[in-house]
């Protein structure tokens, strides 16, 4: 269990960026997604009692070598409820304790729900981080970033289209997005925030990075969704604090086959390997 890793170095408890730092080689760590979804299992997988189980864990076993980090995405759990939910439970149980949990629900919600979410993703399942969504402000953050050992990544630039409905709004002339970095920074108090940056906007990065300072990062749109891998590696090329690059279809689905966690296995080696280089 993750937390065991947490403890104590030189008597007192690693910070959440300091965790990161441990486990990410050369300032890029590679984050493995695991998003299974049914239809797109191995059909071998799918007749098993915990077809969702039984992918994750072939995934880790052949993915772990390279992976710093992995994000179950609670929807294609929660989407199977009870049963999706053990399942997710039994996922996390089966990640070994080097690679750091994050949980990617994006949750942000007022008052004792939102410090409902946190004990459920901190205590309940035990994962290491979580998405979370600003949208609400900082006391909707503020439950996720009690214990120093546990992060929260910041929704600040998605790699979705529809990312820049909102995101780019102009507010006291400004992109919406830029106060929410200033937001993030705001609440960095125990080093343990990050902020969510898409892949796919590679125009926005270098003013980004600058205006995030140390802030560690968490990057999706890499493989399935076309973001630029040698853009990005360019501009975080400078930057100081680690990121975790996520891959999710592009690894899981590499194979329909019976060979899908080998092939899982290669892809993940292909891309830490490009991130590290």
């Amino acid at each position: 269990m993750n937390f065991e890793f947490s403890f104590i170095l030189f008597g007192g408890e690693l910070n959440f960026n300091t965790r990161l730092e441990s486990v990410v080689k050369g300032g890029i760590g590679l984050c493995v997604g695991l998003d299974p979804v049914m239809d797109k299992l191995p059909e071998h997988v799918r007749s098993s009692a915990e077809p969702l189980l039984a992918f994750n864990l072939e995934i880790i076993e052949y993915t772990h070598e390279y992976a710093a980090a992995y994000k179950p995405n609670l929807a294609f759990y929660e989407a199977h409820g009870l049963a999706g939910w053990r399942q997710l439970e039994k996922t996390i149980r089966a990640i070994p304790e080097e690679c750091l949990i994050i949980a990617d629900g994006k949750r942000g919600d007022i008052g004792s729900t939102a410090e409902a979410y946190a004990v459920s993703l901190f205590e309940t399942l035990n994962c290491d981080a979580a998405t979370v969504n600003p949208y609400l402000g900082s006391d909707a953050l503020e439950p996720f970033l009690q214990r120093e050992d546990k992060g929260a990544f910041i929704l600040a630039v998605t790699s979705n289209p529809g990312g820049a409905d909102l995101q780019d709004l102009v507010c006291d002339d400004e992109q919406l997005f830029r106060h929410v970095i200033r937001m993030a920074r705001r609440l960095n108090k125990l080093s343990n925030v990050g902020l969510v940056v898409g892949a796919t906007k590679p125009d926005l990065w270098h003013d980004l990075l600058e205006l995030a300072e140390d802030l560690s990062l968490l990057i999706p749109g890499i493989g399935a969704q076309g973001g630029d891998l040698d853009a990005m590696k360019r501009e975080l090329k400078d930057y100081g604090t680690p990121a975790l690059v996520n891959a999710s279809r592009s690894i899981l689905y590499a194979s329909s086959g019976v060979d899908f966690g080998q092939a899982a296995g290669d892809a993940a080696r292909r891309l830490r390997d490009q991130l590290v280089e």
